[in-house]
């Protein structure tokens, strides 16, 4: 059984590796909220320019429309009326985004925010590690192993470019199983 609160708000994480579907669950969870005429503002990070510069898009051209933020507390000058506040890649955000997903939470409204939770050295990802700590719901999604087929809990990266944050997509990156993922 699932309780969802009437009178308080609360933070959703959804988090897993690359490929998995987190920015397609994010993006299907703030459409039902605007099906269902809540208000909902949604978020990304600057640096975040792979498919648009201004939608939150998933692998397969699912999207929604976002605002680029630079800083987690930018968020508190667009939340505004909302109801619902939607942050895509929150692992590139420093640990200030835990607390002002906090506040928000404690204003009353609903968080859903979306995040790798392990870099490509499947080490724990930025705020990732305290955002799990923080959130009441948490969804965690895995892709499927390009190498076996086995569900994909790593992000393999495949080129051979240095430093931890190396925004990407197939050609830099594949979903691999424990037994398939190899530490670079």
């Amino acid at each position: 059984m699932t309780l969802t609160p009437r009178s308080s708000g609360w933070i959703e994480l959804i988090c897993g590796p690359m490929f998995s579907g987190k920015t397609e669950e994010l993006i299907r969870r703030l459409i039902r909220a605007q099906i269902a005429k809540q208000n909902v503002a949604i978020f990304k990070p600057s640096i975040d320019n792979r498919y648009s510069e201004d939608y939150i898009v998933s692998h397969n051209n699912r999207k929604i429309k976002s605002v680029i933020i630079i800083k987690p507390s930018d968020i508190l000058d667009h939340v505004g009326e909302s109801d619902v506040i939607g942050i895509d890649e929150a692992q590139f955000f420093d640990n200030s985004i835990i607390e002002i997903c906090r506040e928000i939470a404690n204003s009353g409204k609903r968080v859903v925010v979306a995040g790798l939770e392990k870099d490509y050295l499947a080490n724990p990802f930025g705020p990732m590690p305290g955002l799990l700590v923080e959130a009441e719901y948490i969804t965690k999604v895995l892709a499927i192993c390009v190498q076996c087929g086995d569900p994909a809990n790593f992000s393999q990266r495949i080129s051979e470019e240095n430093g931890l944050v190396l925004v990407g997509e197939a050609d830099k990156y594949q979903a691999r199983c424990r037994n398939c993922y190899t530490k670079n």
